[in-house]
C-alpha cells in the first residue's frame, strides 16, 4: 500500500490486529528485512512495516535527512490515526523513531531503538574509513547522510519520557561506550547488549528479534 504523506508517496504494509507497532528499517534496505518478525508479531499487534523516504518502494526526493524521514512518519501516525504506537526501528530507522520520541513526546507509546547512533562517530572508526570511501567512488546520498549526520546532543534524550528498550549487538558497528552512553541519558531506557550478534544479524531477517522484543512489548500493556 501506499499513501502521501509530507510531499511523497510512503509505501507500507499492515497486517495483523492489536495495539500498533510501526518497524521502521536501516539505511539501504526496505520494510522486508522484518518478515520474519512481523509474522510472528501479527498474531497480538497490528503491525505497521515502512519503506522509508528513498528506500523501497517510496519516494525518492532530492534532500535527505533524518529529522525529514521522522517528519514522514510523523505524519503517517496522524494521517492513519494511529493511536500511541510503538515504534521499533533499526539503524537508521532507531535514529528515526529517538528524534519522534524526542520531539513528538505525546505520540508514541513506547520505542526500541536497534543499533543507533546520535553522532557519526558513534560507528566505529573502520567502519567510517570504509564508508567515506564507498561515497568518494559512488557518491550515495544515503551514505552521504549517514556520514553528515545524526547530530543529537546527549541532553536532548533527556527529554524522552517514553519507556525506551535498546539494543545493540556484541560485534555492533557502533561503539559499545556510544551506545552506553545513550542509554545513560533515558530516563526510562533499558539496554540489552545481544551477545554474539553483530550490527543486524538479530534483526534483519532474523526469528531471534522477536522474542528479544516481544517482553518489553508485554510489558507496555498498550
Amino acid at each position: 500500500m501506499k499513501i502521501k504523506v509530507n510531499g511523497i508517496e510512503l509505501a507500507y504494509e499492515k497486517s495483523g490486529t492489536g495495539s500498533p507497532v510501526i518497524f521502521l528499517h536501516g539505511n539501504g534496505e526496505d520494510h522486508t528485512i522484518f518478515r520474519e518478525t512481523i509474522d510472528q508479531l501479527a498474531s497480538d499487534y497490528t503491525v505497521y512495516a515502512l519503506d522509508s523516504r528513498a528506500h523501497g518502494e517510496s519516494s525518492a526526493s532530492e534532500h535527505l535527512s533524518y529529522s525529514l524521514m521522522a517528519k514522514d512518519v510523523v505524519c503517517f501516525i496522524r494521517k492513519l490515526g494511529i493511536k500511541n504506537p510503538v515504534i521499533c526501528g533499526f539503524s537508521d530507522g532507531a535514529i528515526t523513531g529517538i528524534l519522534i520520541a524526542i520531539h513528538y513526546p505525546s505520540l508514541l507509546a513506547g520505542l526500541i531503538s536497534c543499533g543507533a547512533n546520535i553522532t557519526p562517530d558513534g560507528l566505529k572508526a573502520r567502519y567510517r574509513i570504509w564508508y567515506r570511501l564507498v561515497y568518494a567512488f559512488t557518491g550515495d546520498k544515503l551514505i552521504g547522510m549517514m556520514l553528515r549526520e545524526p547530530h543529537i546532543p546527549g541532553p536532548e534524550l533527556l527529554r524522552i519520557q517514553i519507556p525506551v528498550f535498546l539494543t545493540a549487538g556484541e560485534n555492533d558497528v557502533i561503539r559499545l561506550q556510544h551506545t552506553k552512553r545513550i542509554a545513560a541519558h533515558m530516563n526510562r531506557g533499558t539496554l540489552k547488549i545481544i551477545k554474539g550478534e553483530n550490527h543486524g544479524s538479530y534483526v534483519i531477517h532474523s526469528v531471534k528479534l522477536y522474542r528479544i522484543i516481544l517482553p518489553f512489548l508485554q510489558k507496555l500493556n498498550f
